[in-house]
C-alpha cells in the first residue's frame, strides 16, 4: 500500500509543478491537473506527436518516457547543463518548480524537434567530413556537447538502463555450485525473470549500480542499508509451483562471515570446523533481505504441503514425489587404486563432473555424485567396482534439535501458509521460531515452559506470508532447506527462463557447452 501512496504523492507534486510551469508555455494551468491531458500538452509542447504520451500507460516503459520528456522540457527553457538534465531525471517537480518561479527563465523552443534537427545536421557533417560545418554547429547550437559530456551521458544512461532492467525485469546469474547438477551445471549462465512471481520493489535504496552485495576485489559491502523501504511485490504472472526451479535470497544469510569463495552463517561458523577455519579473522556482516546471497534450487514444497524424506525418497502430502530426470546422489568408492586414468576418462565421457570427485585419504574413499544411469554405466564398464551409498551427518539438519533426522530421512514438516493458524507448543516451536522472530518480526521467548510472543502468552500463531521448501537435484551436495529451513515469500527473487551461455566448469579455457545454449532451465 505504501507504494501506491508514494506514487500518488509523486504524481500530485508533478501536477503542481506543471501547473506553475504551463503558463510560461502558453498552456492553461488547470490542464496540469487533468490526467492524460497534462501529459499530452507536455508532449506536444516539446515537439512530440500528440499520441506520444500514451507510452506513459505502459508500466516500466513509462519511467523512461517521463525521464526523456522531463529532460526535453527543461532544455526547451534553455537549461542545458548536465545537472539540469540529471535533476530532471531524478526529481522532475524540483527543476520544474525552479524554472517556473524564476523570472529570468523563458520558453525558447520545442527542444525535441530542434535537437533532432541539430543531430541530423551533425551526422551529415560527420559523414561528409565537413570541418567548417562541424565547427559552426559546435559554436552556434545550444545542443552542442563536448565529447566528454557525450561519453559521460551515454555511460550514465547505459548504467541506469542496465540497473533498471536488472532490478525490475531480468537479471543474469551464473551457477557457481553443483547443487542442481546435472539439471543445471556449474558454468550455466541464466536469465531470471523478476516479472513471473511479481516484481519486488527495492528495499535497499543506496547502492552501487550493477553490484549485488560486495565490491569485487575490495570485498566491502556495495550498499548502505539505511534508509530502506518496506517490502512490496507487484502483481504476479504466476505463482511458485511445485517442482519449479526458482531464485531466492538465502533465508539465513542475514548474519554472515565471508571466506574467499562463499558466505557462512554464524551458526555454521560455530558448528562446522571448516567454516570456522575459512572465516578466521572475518567480521560479522548483517544484511537486509534483498542483499542476502542468491540461491537457486527446486521448489519441492509449496504452502500447506507436508514434506518428508524416507530412505532418500521425497514424499509430499504422503505421496512419493516425482523425481527429477537428472537426480543425483552421493556414492563412495573404496580404495585409491580403484580410480585410474581410464576410469576417469570414461566418467568424464558419460557426463560426471570430475571437479567434484574427491579422494578422502583418511578413509581411503572416493566421493562422487552420480545420476542413476551414470552409476549403472560405471558398473557395466567395470563390474568389480563396489559402491557404497553416501551417508550425510545425522542430526546436523534444520531445526538442529532432532538427532535422528538426516538429508536422507527427514520430517515430516508442514510448510506454513499465509493466514493459517497453528497450535504452537514446545514440540513444534523450533521449526517455526525463526519464522516468528526473524521473518515476521516478533519477539519470542520461553519462560517456565510457556511461550511468549511480544510479551503475551501464546498457544497459537497465524502466519503473515507464504513459505516454500527448496532442495537441490544433487541431493547429497546441496545446502538447502534441510540445512536452513523455509524460504519466505518476500525472499523470492524470480524464475529462471533461459540458459543463454554455458561454460564447462565455469571456465572459458575448458570450452563451451554448445548444446546447452538457448535451452530452458526448467527441466524436470
Amino acid at each position: 500500500m505504501w507504494l501506491l501512496y508514494f506514487i500518488i504523492f509523486e504524481y500530485l507534486l508533478l501536477c503542481l509543478s506543471l501547473s506553475w510551469l504551463f503558463p510560461k508555455m502558453g498552456i492553461d494551468s488547470t490542464k496540469a491537473w487533468i490526467p492524460g491531458v497534462n501529459f499530452k500538452e507536455w508532449a506536444v509542447a516539446i515537439g512530440h506527436h500528440k499520441y506520444h504520451w500514451l507510452w506513459i500507460l505502459f508500466p516500466i516503459v513509462n519511467i523512461f518516457i517521463i525521464a526523456a520528456m522531463s529532460v526535453d522540457l527543461v532544455r526547451s527553457f534553455g537549461k542545458m547543463q548536465f545537472w539540469h538534465s540529471a535533476l530532471a531525471v531524478i526529481f522532475p517537480p524540483a527543476i520544474f518548480a525552479i524554472i517556473a518561479k524564476s523570472k529570468d527563465d523563458k520558453w525558447i523552443e520545442p527542444a525535441y524537434i530542434n535537437e533532432k534537427k541539430y543531430l541530423e545536421e551533425l551526422l551529415s557533417a560527420r559523414k561528409s567530413k565537413d570541418a567548417k560545418k562541424l565547427k559552426r554547429l559546435g559554436e552556434s547550437s545550444r545542443y552542442a556537447k563536448s565529447s566528454v559530456r557525450e561519453w559521460a551521458e551515454s555511460l550514465i544512461f547505459a548504467i541506469f538502463a542496465a540497473s533498471f532492467l536488472r532490478m525490475f525485469l531480468l537479471e543474469a546469474f551464473i551457477i557457481p555450485t553443483p547443487s542442481m547438477e546435472g539439471t543445471l551445471k556449474v558454468g550455466d549462465f541464466l536469465l531470471v525473470s523478476k516479472i513471473h512471481y511479481g516484481i519486488r520493489t527495492p528495499m535497499t535504496v543506496i547502492m552501487l549500480p550493477l553490484l549485488h552485495n560486495t565490491i569485487p576485489k575490495i570485498g566491502n559491502e556495495s550498499y548502505i542499508s539505511k534508509p530502506s523501504l518496506p517490502y512490496y511485490r507487484l502483481p504476479k504472472i504466476s505463482v511458485v509451483q511445485r517442482n519449479d526451479p526458482f531464485v531466492f535470497n538465502w533465508p539465513v544469510g542475514d548474519s554472515v562471515y565471508l571466506s574467499s569463495d562463499r558466505s557462512w552463517t554464524a551458526h555454521q561458523v560455530q558448528s562446522i570446523p571448516q567454516a570456522a577455519m575459512e572465516t578466521k579473522g572475518s567480521s560479522l556482516r548483517v544484511r537486509p533481505v534483498d542483499k542476502k546471497d542468491h540461491y537457486i534450487k527446486r521448489c519441492v514444497g509449496i504452502p500447506n504441503d507436508i514434506i518428508e524424506l524416507k530412505d532418500r525418497q521425497l514424499y509430499v502430502n504422503g505421496i512419493p514425489a516425482l523425481n527429477p530426470t537428472h537426480l543425483q546422489y552421493g556414492y563412495l568408492l573404496k580404495g585409491n587404486s580403484s580410480m585410474d586414468s581410464q576410469l576417469a576418462k570414461f566418467m568424464d565421457k558419460i557426463g560426471v563432473n570430475m571437479n567434484f570427485v574427491n579422494y578422502d585419504a583418511s578413509y581411503d574413499l572416493w566421493i562422487m555424485f552420480l545420476e542413476g544411469p551414470q552409476l549403472e554405466k560405471m558398473k557395466s564398464f567395470r563390474p568389480n567396482l563396489s559402491f557404497l551409498p553416501y551417508q550425510g551427518p545425522v542430526g546436523n539438519v534444520f531445526p538442529y534439535d532432532n538427532k535422528t533426522w538426516s538429508f536422507d530421512n527427514y520430517g515430516p514438516v508442514w510448510i506454513p501458509k499465509k493466514d493459517t493458524t497453528i497450535n504452537l507448543n514446545l514440540d513444534n516451536l523450533s521449526l517455526y521460531t525463526r519464522i516468528i522472530n526473524v521473518y515476521e518480526h516478533n519477539k519470542i521467548e520461553v519462560k517456565d515452559s510457556i511461550i511468549y510472543i511480544n510479551d503475551q502468552p501464546a498457544t497459537t500463531y497465524t502466519f503473515k506470508q507464504d513459505y516454500y521448501w527448496a532442495m537441490g537435484d544433487n541431493r547429497h551436495n546441496s545446502e538447502d532447506s534441510r540445512a536452513w529451513g523455509f524460504v519466505p515469500e518476500d525472499h523470492v527473487v524470480g524464475k529462471p527462463v533461459l540458459i543463454w551461455m554455458s561454460l564447462k566448469n565455469a571456465s572459458l579455457k575448458d570450452g563451451v557447452n554448445w548444446s546447452r545454449i538457448f535451452t530452458s532451465p526448467n527441466k524436470f
